[in-house]
Order: structure tokens, then C-alpha cells, then sequence
């Protein structure tokens, strides 16, 4: 069954390059959500949400991405900005990609597919409000956060109330992190075939997708 994906959300209000729509997007991030946020420089880059304390992300081509939302894998959040695309994941994820995408298989195998954790920072898109463009390649919500999300984002089953880590996708409180790291394996690997062109490998079916 097709899968429906949402068109980005766009954002409310002005630009948050001045400073009383970048002091709201801050409160939003920070009061609303409980998120650390960098300290915003006046004159300088859009807020920042720091990753590897509440979510850590994984970041893989837009077009890779719309690829594993139409399959209708669960995920958490979702952002999109420009031609990538991030996919809010439980904090941690981040040091256990590599090993995962060995236990699945893709290990050695270029991907476009990273993860940010502890000590990184993302562009913080604004608030949703209706649906809408991107526009200009700013940072905005496929798949909006609410309080409290970060209970429900991708896990491995350890780390999401399963039975242990040496059984990735095992049966846990929050959606699955092997299943998802997997479809986005696949959706990279298929993604850079195409633009490469390969287009007849692209559509052929994967043995780990």
C-alpha cells in the first residue's frame, strides 16, 4: 500500500533572523519542548538545537528520505532542509549506526547516510504552522515534534525498553531504529545508483532492504 508523505509545514510568522522571532523560536524550543538550543548570536547563524542529549538525528538525502516515508516505516520527527533530510532518532543512535549498519549488512558500502549525537547541532526549523513550501531551502517539519516525543522516537530495543542489543529490532517501547536505519540503507544505496545512472539496479529489489 502506498504510502502518503506530508508536504513540509510551513512556517508561522516572520523570518527568525530578527531577533524577537528568534527569541519565540528559542522559547518554543527550550520551554515548549524542553530542548537544548544554542545561545543565538545577534547578527549570526539561524538558531541551532543542539543533538546527543534530548534526540540525535539521522541525516540521509531528501530524496532518499521521501523514499523511506512513503514505504510507511515509523519515525519520530522529521525535518527537512534544502536536499537533506533529518530523521529525529533516541539519543544515543548515533555511536550505535555504524555497528548497526554492520549487523544489517551495509558496512563498507557508501551511503550518504550520517548520524549527529553528542556535540552536534542542526538548524532549528520553525515552529509548524499550515502546510506550505520550503522556502529558500530553510528548515521546516515534515513531521512536526510535540512535548514529550522524545519517548517515542527510534531505538534500538535496548535502549526502547526491549530485551537486549544483540538483538536489533527486537520488540521495544519505541519505533524500531533497525528497521529504519535499514529502509534508509536501502533508500541511500538506491538514490545514489539512480544518480549515477543505474536507474535499472535502482528499482531492482535489495537483499538486506
Amino acid at each position: 500500500m502506498a504510502h502518503t508523505v506530508p508536504p513540509p509545514r510551513a512556517p508561522l510568522g516572520a523570518s527568525y533572523r530578527s531577533g524577537a522571532a528568534q527569541a519565540a523560536l528559542v522559547h518554543w524550543y527550550a520551554h515548549v519542548l524542553g530542548w537544548p538550543v544554542a545561545e543565538p548570536v545577534p547578527g549570526g547563524p539561524p538558531v541551532q538545537l543542539l543533538t546527543g542529549v534530548r534526540f540525535d538525528v539521522l541525516e540521509l538525502p531528501a530524496d532518499a528520505g521521501y523514499a523511506v516515508l512513503r514505504r510507511g516505516v515509523p519515525t519520530g520527527p522529521v525535518a527537512l532542509m534544502g536536499r537533506r533530510m533529518r530523521l529525529l532518532v533516541a539519543a544515543g543512535s548515533a555511536d550505535e549506526l555504524p555497528g548497526l549498519l554492520e549487523w544489517l549488512e551495509w558496512g563498507g558500502v557508501p551511503l550518504d547516510l550520517t548520524a549527529l549525537g553528542a556535540g552536534g547541532r542542526i538548524t532549528a526549523p520553525e515552529p509548524p504552522g499550515p502546510a506550505g513550501g520550503d522556502p529558500a531551502g530553510a528548515a521546516v517539519w515534515l513531521r512536526p515534534p510535540e512535548p514529550g516525543c522524545e519517548a517515542l522516537l527510534p531505538a534500538l530495543a535496548a535502549m526502547g525498553g526491549g530485551t537486549g542489543r544483540g538483538a536489533p529490532g527486537a520488540a521495544g517501547a519505541a519505533p524500531d531504529l533497525a528497521r529504519l536505519a535499514g529502509a534508509a540503507a536501502t533508500e541511500c544505496h538506491r538514490a545514489r545508483l539512480a544518480r549515477t545512472g543505474n536507474p535499472a539496479r535502482a528499482g531492482q529489489p535489495l537483499a538486506f532492504s
